[in-house]
């Protein structure tokens, strides 16, 4: 029997900045930081909806989306099955509540904006905080 691989991924997930930190975590099967987020799982769920709900799963917290116009990005992902196109939806939220994060969740942290090191971050970290206006 074949298997049916799915070929496109939606993932969407807040931008959550305070003080000068983007809140990062370090969750999945790779090793760099990323934004809270993930797969848009169900299509009667809206990207604004996936998006509080991913960070309600990795983080604990809720959030308000403060700006709907969102940051988009395409990349591929290369696994042992083929290829994947991975469109990445990314809104500007405002956290509410303490960060409780959950348990597939290695690695959080508040990163100071020079603190951040292109090597270590996933490609669509430095383009939405350039998008939203955080940096230069």
């Amino acid at each position: 029997m074949l298997k049916c691989m799915q070929k496109i991924i939606i993932a969407s997930g807040p931008v959550i900045v305070e003080d000068g930190k983007v809140l990062l975590n370090k969750h999945g099967d790779t090793e760099f930081w990323k934004f809270c987020g993930g797969k848009v799982e169900d299509s009667s769920e809206s990207l604004i909806d996936a998006a509080k709900r991913e960070l309600r799963e990795e983080m604990g917290v809720e959030c308000n989306i403060t700006n709907q116009d969102p940051f988009i990005m395409y990349t591929k992902k290369t696994t042992a099955d083929g290829d994947i196109d991975v469109i990445l939806v990314h809104f500007l939220g405002e956290r509410v509540g303490e960060v409780r994060p959950g348990t597939d969740i290695r690695e959080w942290r508040w990163v100071e904006f020079s603190e951040l090191n292109k090597e270590d971050l996933a490609p669509n970290i430095l383009p939405a905080l350039k998008y939203f206006g955080f940096i230069k």
